[in-house]
């Protein structure tokens, strides 16, 4: 069990602790807090979109309103394509999506719900080569 190498070195090169947690491989962020064991509403998930490619950051409990984020950045909000993904975000498992924005040079948009936590956890984007998935918990 293990994060993708590009994660584990921006963790490190800012001193920022947290903690793993291997649970089975799920295909969505509402499968993953129950493999994991964590309230749906401390699960953070990743939707990406717009030019250029951003993470959009929610609660697994919620849904996104794509109406209302289109208003604030523009009509090209939109899912992007499997392709799309595996490009950016080449050492996770296919189809995989990182809620770290910033470890790969993508912009981010947050739910200011997601502020009122004070542990979440965050998909890792597990390595191709692990055979369970990962997420990782931070303590504010």
């Amino acid at each position: 069990m293990s994060v993708p190498n590009t994660l584990a070195q921006y963790l490190a090169d800012r001193d920022i602790a947290y903690d793993v947690v291997a649970h089975p491989h799920s295909e969505t962020a509402l499968g993953s807090a129950t493999a994991a064991s964590v309230t749906a509403d401390r699960v953070v998930k990743a939707l990406k979109g717009g030019d250029g490619f951003i993470l959009a950051l929610l609660p697994a409990s919620r849904r996104i309103h794509f109406e209302e984020l289109r208003q604030l950045l523009g009509d090209n909000v939109d899912i992007a394509g499997e392709e799309q993904v595996e490009t950016l975000f080449i050492d996770c498992d296919p189809g995989a999506v990182p809620a770290f924005a910033a470890a790969y040079g993508l912009n981010v948009v947050v739910d200011d719900s997601l502020a009122e936590e004070r542990e979440l956890y965050l998909e890792s984007g597990e390595p191709p080569t692990s055979s369970t998935s990962a997420g990782v918990i931070f303590a504010s």
